[in-house]
């Protein structure tokens, strides 16, 4: 027999659920308004490619705009599926509740249209099969909003409810593909079933397709607990919520500390991007024309770019990603002089050796990554790996 307690407990968990996502998803929406909205505003376009692969293109108009139109979009899906969640704004103001769904389905449609012109008219990081399980998730996005808005037109609001939550959870897909990244690399403490040169393999494979088939199950899932009401599936629901709950909120704060409020810190430095001017020195004159300009930059004009260690380990990851092994070398080497007391300086030197064949040379910067900071797992893992295979 269904008790009230099983009904309780699959409400607060489902709310409890709800509530750690918007909070997640408020404060990348954020992020990236400020980071790219600020960059615009100051004329950095080229630090649009810090975050994504060919954000800003020089003279590509189409393709610009495209990406502009999918951030703006992006933005506000986020912010107007928070609204739509709330029960009061939806029982005592109807007719807001109507107006910002409109303005949810049309951004989620131009979100999802403008995301498969970018990764399909410019590339995106990853492998095939990341791309095709981006396409089968901006595919779901427009098949579930067009049932959204049919069965709003039919006046089916039991109907309605479910397809727009469906939606709901296949819109935030890329924002759920961050969240388990870093949950992942949390857990593993290292880039553990992919390489993160190409940025590809079966983890990263795995995690694409999770990050909007997993969401869309755990509602499946709770609908049946809620059609079918038995206490044995109301608290196998909520049981799976509350890990959803948890998952949800160390892999939002993983993010969050990881890549979001940098983003956020990045929005609201008014510098230059040294690592942006620098990337186009290198295609037009060189890596060590690129070294020589940094130098001079960093003793005429050290307030007006900003020369942050993660400047040049950014560059030296877009060579490395590139095949550019000897440019990425360069620019890692210039980093660990700058910055000699930085783990992570020598860590990126030493992959980028590692990459290259120079064995004894990533042993050497891996050892002084593990020296400065022991507690840099990765380093004293793929360190140990090395040595091993030099034996």
């Amino acid at each position: 027999m269904e008790t009230s307690s099983s009904r309780t407990w699959l409400s607060r968990t489902a709310a409890a659920w709800f509530a750690v996502g918007v909070a997640g998803q408020l404060l990348f929406a954020f992020s990236v308004a400020a980071f790219y909205g600020l960059s615009a505003g100051r004329g950095h376009w080229q630090s649009w490619n810090r975050f994504m692969t060919h954000g800003y293109v020089p003279d590509e108009a189409a393709g610009n705009g495209a990406v502009a139109l999918h951030l703006v979009a992006a933005t506000l899906v986020v912010i107007s599926g928070a609204l739509q969640l709330v029960p009061q704004l939806r029982e005592k103001a109807p007719a807001i509740h109507r107006w910002n769904g409109r303005l949810y389905l049309s951004c989620a449609v131009l979100a999802s249209l403008a995301g498969l012109f970018m990764l399909w008219s410019r590339g995106a990081i990853g492998d095939a099969s990341q791309h095709a399980a981006t396409t089968l998730n901006a595919l779901l996005v427009l098949m579930f909003a067009a049932m959204t808005l049919r069965s709003a037109l039919a006046r089916d609001i039991s109907q309605h409810r479910r397809w727009a939550l469906r939606l709901y959870v296949v819109v935030l897909g890329v924002w759920f593909f961050r969240i388990a990244l870093a949950l992942w690399l949390g857990v593993f403490g290292r880039p553990f079933g992919f390489d993160p040169t190409t940025f590809a393999g079966p983890a990263l494979t795995a995690i694409a397709f999770a990050s909007f088939l997993i969401p869309l199950a755990t509602v499946e899932m709770y609908w049946r607990a809620t059609d079918r009401p038995s206490n044995g599936r109301r608290f196998a629901a909520a049981a799976v919520l509350v890990i959803a709950t948890i998952a949800t909120g160390l892999g939002a704060a993983g993010a969050g500390l990881g890549t979001w409020l940098p983003a956020t810190r990045a929005a609201f430095d008014g510098r230059e991007p040294v690592g942006d001017l620098l990337a186009g020195v290198i295609r037009e004159e060189g890596v060590e024309a690129a070294v020589q300009r940094y130098r001079a930059l960093k003793s005429s004009h050290p307030q007006q770019y900003n020369f942050d260690e993660e400047q040049l380990n950014r560059l030296g990851y877009k060579l490395l990603s590139a095949g550019q092994l000897p440019g990425a070398i360069r620019v890692f080497e210039l980093n660990a002089e700058v910055y000699p007391a930085s783990s992570n300086v020598h860590d990126s030197l030493g992959e980028a050796f590692a990459a290259s064949g120079d064995v004894a040379h990533a042993i050497a910067s891996y050892r002084r990554a593990v020296e400065l900071d022991p507690a840099n797992r990765g380093a004293v893992s793929i360190l140990a790996k090395i040595e091993r295979q030099a034996r």
